[in-house]
């Protein structure tokens, strides 16, 4: 239950650098800042897309397979769109980087072990562009204390806890003791496969946490995806 292990100040580096440059020439410099957030996923050919929004999908040209294997996982990216054939995708697109997130199944809410398999230490989830409930998946920008340790924290989304709410869930963060040093960010993606299916209805899905301010909850617009 404890292989959570997410990135830490590294994870906020695409407001700094980018190492997963794709592009041969010197414009990539030109191109530090996303402007998509992504789910990288494989066709029954093997074949790589990125999934753009619940509707929209993206066909990379300079892509003869994923960078992250067999792996579905949401991404950070940089693309511009190019006047080539988007086979059955809805646009095509050339990459000129693209940096994963640590990309999480559900966990089951234990109840009263919560706090001891869990943790039960403050987070801030900040409201951001990257903050959202998209194509299956809550993806979050979030803020704590990172101390000077380098000890791993860890984050887990908590299934089942509110029998008359299904679609309630709960962010947990572990620092195992590590709570002093700065104020930064980090992001991690959740697949959303754990609640029932919404059948096609748009509900209200309520996340909740412990914030330095005392509990705190949002409410995202969510339905179940699609194939």
């Amino acid at each position: 239950m404890l292989k959570s292990f997410f990135l830490t100040v590294g994870t906020i580096c695409y407001l700094l650098f980018f190492q997963s440059c794709l592009s041969d020439d010197d414009t990539c410099g030109c191109h530090l800042s996303p402007n998509a957030l992504v789910t990288v996923k494989q066709a029954q050919d093997h074949s790589v897309f990125l999934q753009l929004d619940d509707k929209t999908t993206l066909f990379p040209v300079n892509f003869t397979s994923s960078p992250f294997g067999s792996k579905e996982v949401r991404a950070l990216v940089n693309y511009k769109e190019v006047n080539e054939s988007s086979k059955e995708y809805s646009k095509a697109v050339f990459v000129n980087w693209i940096d994963s997130l640590l990309t999480k199944s559900m966990v089951p809410d234990l109840g009263a072990n919560n706090h001891s398999v869990y943790g039960n230490d403050p987070v801030e989830i900040v409201a951001d562009w990257v903050t959202i409930v998209e194509d299956g998946y809550l993806t979050l920008r979030f803020r704590t204390v990172w101390g000077d340790q380098g000890r791993a924290h860890y984050v887990n989304l908590l299934a089942g806890g509110n029998p008359d709410n299904l679609y309630e869930v709960e962010f947990r963060h572990n620092a195992f003791g590590d709570v002093n040093g700065r104020v930064m960010d980090a992001l991690v993606a959740f697949r959303l496969d754990k609640l029932p299916d919404t059948k096609g209805k748009t509900v209200k899905l309520k996340v909740k946490w412990k914030s330095f301010s005392g509990e705190k909850s949002v409410e995202f617009d969510y339905k179940s995806r699609t194939s």
